[in-house]
Order: C-alpha cells, then structure tokens, then sequence
C-alpha cells in the first residue's frame, strides 16, 4: 500500500493557500443534499459540525455524553497557541512551525505542521469574536504565557479553564444550529462500527447508551472526532469515558492506525494516591512558568520541604537545561522527573513525586499576582490533596495524558478508507513524537473551523455518492456484527470484573511502553497481552444484559478494544529500534541520556493495517520529507 500524503505542490508558505485556490466546492444550494456524520463533540466536533451546518449542509451530531459539554475538552487548563506575537518577543509564524516540528523529534509532516501554525492566529480571532474570556493585559490587549518547547510567550489562556471556555464557545455556535434545525443531536450514543458500502464510510452503528438499542445512521461523509486513547494505561489524565472504540472499529474496517506507541507523558500530575484510584488529576503546564521543580540533593530526604535548606535543594531542570529551565518539553521533564525518583530523590510517602514550589513566585510578585493567574488550579489541589500549595511545594508526577498516535489521515484529514475524515487528537496528528504543551486545542479547531470545510467539500465535490439509506446490506452486517460481540461479552460470565483486567492492561503497558522501553521487556509485554486478551474472553464477568443503561457492558467493549490496541502499541514501539519524543528506548541514546533518533532508518510515519483476529498486523510507511528543517539532535540546553 502507497500512503499519498496529498500534499500541496510549491513552497511551504503556499501550499495551504494553493489547496485553497484548487480545491472542488459545492455550492450553497448543493451544500443542503449532503447528510454530514460527526461522531464527538469536543472541539473538533463541536467546531466541525458548527462551521459545517452553518455553511448549509445537513449534520447529524454524535455525543457519548448527556450533553457536548462533558466532552473531555474541557478538561485542557493551560492554554492555546498562535502566532499573534502580542508580546513583541520574537514570535513568528515560523517560529511556531518550527517549534512544533521540533518539539515532535521530527517525526511530522512539514506540511500539515505549517498549515497549522497558519490557521493558529485565525482562532484566536474567532474565539474572541465568540466571547471566549481569555485573559488580558492591563491595557485590554490579550495576555500570553510561556509554555514548555518555546522561548516565546505565544499562550492564550482563560485563567486553568482554557478548554472549557474554548468549548462553551463552539458549544454556544453548534446550539445556534441545532436551534436552526441544521444539526440534529444525538446524546448518549456510543459508535461501535463504521459502515463501508463500495469502499467509502457512508455510514455508522452506535448503541443508545440509555435504552441499549442499536441504531444505524446513513450519511455522505463521516467525520471521526473521539480524541485520544490514553485510557489504555487505565490511569491517565483522561475521563473514564474516553476510549479508542470508535477509532479502532474503524481500523478494523481498513482505516490504517499511525504510530500507536507515540504517547505523552505528562510532568506534571498529581501523584497516583492508591491502588485503587481510578484516574489521575493534571495540573496545568502553565503552573510550571512560576512554579519551580525540584529534588532534595540527598537520596531518601525525607523532611518537610520547608525543613530543607537552599544549598540542599536541587533544581535539576533549570541546572540541566538553562536556556529553557522548568519549560522544556513535557517529554524531557517527565524523563528527568522519574531519573530522580530511581535516583531515591523522590518526595511523598510513595517516593515516586517532585516538588512544584511557588515560594519565590509569591516573594516575588505577590501572592494575588499568583491567585489570578492559577487559583483555581490551586484550589482544585488543595481540595484533593488537602495540601495548600500556597504554603507547602505541590507533589506533581508524570502520567499519561495525551496521545500523538491514531488513525492516519492525509493532507485533507482523510484516512485511508475515503469518506472518513478524522480530527484532532483521534487522527495520528501533527505533533510527532511529542506534543508540544498547549497545541492540542489548536489543532483540534483548527481542523474543525478552518481545515474540513475545504478538505470535505473537495472530497464531496470529486465522488459520485449514490443515494443509499439504512436498509442497505453493509448496514445489517454491520448490525449483526455489533450485535454478536455485545452477545458474546455478556455470555462469558466469568469471575474477574472488567475493571480488573483493565488494571493488569494498564499496569503492563505502564511499566513496558510506558517512559521508558526495551526490547526484551517490549516481547514479553506483547506475549503477557495476548495472555490477559485470551482470558478476558473466557473469564470477564458483566452483570445484567443489553437492554438497558449498563456501564460494565459499555467498559467491557472498550476494554476489549484496549487489549488490542495495547498488543498493537508494543509492537509498534518494539518495531521502532531509536528513541524520540515520548518514545525512549533505553537501547538508544546519547552520553547524556537523551532520546537520540535514527534519521536514516525511521523517519516515517508507521501504518499500521489490520489483517483479521490474531493475525499479526502489516506496517506500511509513509516517508517523512523535510526540505525546511534541518534534522539535528534536540537540545534545550
């Protein structure tokens, strides 16, 4: 298989501007026969079917939630990037791109990372015009902090509810359509397989979560926007909803999956409490513009921080990384923040935590200064820690957050199965082998307000879509198919809970293809997978049936999904013999233990293609091109 980026021909500042001049439209009228599926509704969702429906075609609008306003956006805190350069520090649109595509390792597309530092100033715009409360300077001007991978202020934020003002903004434009009659809502629907019918997505299944009826719904084009799959490791940063299910029926219907193993670490999280915790708390990137990170010099210190001198304190990133300090990439913190803790420098009763100190920032700029800029992260601290980060250093540790990995998709956000268009963070993104903090929200609306009403009006432009309803053949299939699994997994009855075997999932993965990978540990997590996968089949217990609002059936599924990703996401780390970004091999890096590529081998992109059940999947590569950068070792020293 020959994986066509569809990249724009001529210079890399024209290329978004050439697809525009040369790309199909539809007319207004035309706009109003094409029937629009968008599963998901955080940003990208939300932002597609609003631009989407305002421009005249006919959407149906998916939400696993009682409303889009649970969608697990809302949960970003930090902020969002553009290029506005308000500061006057330096910032260039250029600057972005290349920040971005260093930041990933150079293991993205040139191409789409440009587009989107282009498109970032544009959001901005249309956020402020949307009423969205960014903060603002004195004089009224929108501020900006600093983020992690940048030596510019680029970052507009909304105090730490970035991505819940970002949300309610395409929310309030997404219910303007739905009142107009141009979106039709569905809530508490959860996607559990894409409909094929003459090699194009035309349409979905999804099973009501309230009433357990299986439901089918035709359309011209299906937009996947079900963000990430970090849910995996069974703790993470990420709601419980969130999962990979929709993505992964896709891939098992030909959609190929990009660089599983690229997954985000994040430095800086509350500490994992218990055994039996159920997901883990971030704390924003941005706390770290003033907050400090630091060990006790002394391996197993354990006194209060207060009772530990300055002369006895270490301050590893700032002494290891003085040109960025405590804002490098979440990637380098995060590595950095565990070789402390296996250095028995770690802080806590579990030993497995750093100290973010704002002591200096509140001697410095006064304690209200800190309370407008983070109050509510503190206060949302406080609450589950019952720990005041006013007066004691806050505990962070990394944990899973974000995930670089997903279905592959083109230039046109396109995967390869034509009509299935995939957004934000559920496609393999532009972010490499790391995300840069803060860029998330960017891409995410990014492609929904400004990149698929193009790339989607091309697409339906240049296909003859024959008319076609539910009672198409490839719906009873798919039908059928749905309906078989969901038998099968009640009818098991076994002895251990799903989130029993979800735990053993996410603790292997955790300690395999979590920080840190090698070979030997990548074959063994690969074989240890395929054991749990084979037992949960024969041994999964969910009580009561599918007929009613059942959240261990709807776990069940997802869990099911889970185990096959996980198997994928080893083999896919275990295939790629360097370190870059989130992925570390201990096998490869520099003296001084930094993730160190092999350009010549893997600059590409790995696509993975489903082949059947236990049948070993084909990688197929996409070669990554750069003509603007020049590949060097990452450094933030």
């Amino acid at each position: 298989m020959i994986l066509d980026p569809q990249i724009p021909p001529g210079r890399l500042q024209d290329k978004w501007d050439y697809y525009k001049d040369h790309c199909k439209l539809v007319s207004p009228a035309n706009k109003r026969k094409y029937n629009i599926l968008i599963v998901g509704t955080g940003l990208a969702g939300a932002s597609a079917a609003a631009t989407l429906a305002e421009l005249g075609y006919n959407v149906k609008s998916f939400c696993i939630h009682d409303s889009p306003r649970r969608a697990h956006s809302i949960a970003a805190q930090g902020g969002i990037n553009a290029a506005k350069n308000y500061p006057n520090d330096g910032d260039t649109i250029w600057r972005l791109f290349y920040d971005t595509i260093k930041g990933g390792d150079y293991r993205s597309r040139e191409a789409n990372v440009y587009r989107l530092a282009q498109i970032s100033n544009q959001i901005i715009d249309q956020c402020v015009a949307q009423g969205v409360p960014f903060a603002r300077e004195y004089g009224g001007l929108l501020a900006n902090r600093s983020f992690g991978g940048a030596q510019v202020s680029r970052t507009f934020y909304a105090r730490g509810q970035t991505g819940q003002q970002l949300l309610l903004g395409a929310y309030s434009a997404m219910s303007r359509q739905i009142a107009a009659g141009k979106i039709e809502m569905y809530t508490r629907r959860e996607m559990l397989d894409l409909v094929v019918i003459d090699g194009k997505a035309r349409g979905i299944i999804v099973r009501n979560l309230i009433t357990g009826t299986i439901e089918r719904y035709s359309g011209d084009a299906v937009l996947l926007c079900t963000g990430g799959y970090s849910n995996v490791y069974y703790l993470s940063t990420n709601a419980r909803n969130s999962n990979v299910t929709a993505a992964w029926r896709c891939y098992k219907r030909g959609a190929l999956f990009a660089n599983p193993c690229f997954t985000q670490i994040h430095p800086t999280c509350i500490p994992v409490s218990g055994e039996y915790q159920s997901k883990l708390t971030l704390m924003s990137e941005g706390l770290r513009n003033d907050g400090r990170v630091w060990v006790p010099k002394q391996p197993g210190d354990r006194r209060r921080p207060d009772q530990i001198p300055e002369s006895e304190r270490d301050y590893f990133l700032e002494q290891k990384y003085p040109s960025f300090g405590n804002l490098v990439p979440r990637d380098v913190a995060s590595r950095n923040a565990k070789q402390m803790t296996d250095a028995g420098k770690g802080v806590g009763e579990t030993g497995l935590a750093v100290y973010l100190d704002f002591r200096d920032a509140i001697n410095k700029l006064g304690r209200d200064t800190i309370v407008e800029r983070y109050d509510n992260l503190f206060q949302m601290y406080q609450r589950i820690t019952g720990e005041n980060p006013y007066q004691v250093p806050m505990r962070i540790y990394p944990a899973v957050h974000y995930t670089m990995g997903g279905l592959w998709v083109d230039y046109n956000l396109m995967s390869t199965i034509p009509g299935l268009h995939v957004l934000g963070e559920a496609n393999f993104s532009d972010h490499g082998a790391n995300r840069l903090g803060a860029s998330a929200l960017m891409q995410g609306l990014a492609d929904g307000y400004f990149i698929i009403p193009y790339t989607l009006g091309n697409y339906l432009a240049t296909n003859d879509l024959i008319p076609i309803d539910t009672t198409h053949p490839a719906f009873e299939e798919a039908e059928t198919a749905v309906n078989n699994n969901i038998d099968k997994l009640i009818s098991i009855q076994g002895d251990k809970t799903v989130m029993e075997f979800h735990r053993q999932l996410g603790k292997l993965l955790w300690d395999y293809v979590g920080m840190s990978r090698h070979r030997a540990g990548l074959k063994e997590v690969i074989n240890a997978i395929a054991s749990l996968r084979k037992e949960y089949w024969q041994n999964v217990k969910i009580p009561s049936d599918s007929h009613t609002l059942n959240k261990n059936l709807e776990f069940a599924g997802r869990v099911a999904d889970f185990l096959e990703l996980g198997e994928l996401m080893a083999r896919d780390a275990l295939d790629r013999e360097e370190s870059c970004g989130g992925h570390f091999r201990e096998e490869y890096q520099t003296s001084e233990g930094e993730a160190k590529r092999d350009d010549e081998d893997f600059a590409y992109v790995a696509a993975w293609e489903y082949q059947g059940t236990n049948q070993s999947p084909v990688m197929h590569q996409e070669k990554l091109h750069f003509e603007n950068v020049q590949l060097t070792q990452r450094s933030y020293k």
